[in-house]
Parts: structure tokens; C-alpha cells; sequence
């Protein structure tokens, strides 16, 4: 199935994605469609990098932190 989407870019933008598929020899559809799936993997892993912090970030607690108040 092709879906199409319809973009705006930049006059600049378009004319590096011309620039560098004729440089890489990739027609301008496989080099955007290359760069955005770098972009999407750089992205998730940041977004699990964030997430593996915030867990982190909650459970975090030192030993006394953690059995403050408590009385046993």
C-alpha cells in the first residue's frame, strides 16, 4: 500500500535534498526516507533513554530516604 503525504519545505531544504541525492546517487524520496528513519531511531531511543530516568528518577531513594519514618 503507497500512502502519499504531502510536505512543505523550505526552498533550502529542497534544494539540499536535491543536492545530496545526486552527491549519494539516491533518488530525493529514498534519501528523505533515509533521514527520517535515522531521525525516528535517534528519537526513540531518546524518548527510552528519558523514560529509563524519569523510572529511575522515582525510585531513586537512599536507605534512610527510604525507611524514614517507618517504625518497626
Amino acid at each position: 500500500m503507497d500512502n502519499e503525504l504531502k510536505i512543505l519545505l523550505r526552498p533550502e531544504t529542497a534544494q539540499s535534498i536535491e543536492l545530496y541525492s545526486q552527491i549519494l546517487g539516491k533518488t530525493p524520496s529514498d534519501l528523505v526516507e533515509e533521514a527520517l528513519q535515522t531521525y525516528f531511531s535517534a528519537i526513540q531511543a531518546k524518548m527510552a533513554q528519558d523514560s529509563v530516568m524519569d523510572d529511575n528518577a522515582q525510585t531513586n531513594l537512599g536507605y534512610d530516604e527510604f525507611w524514614e519514618g517507618v517504625e518497626l
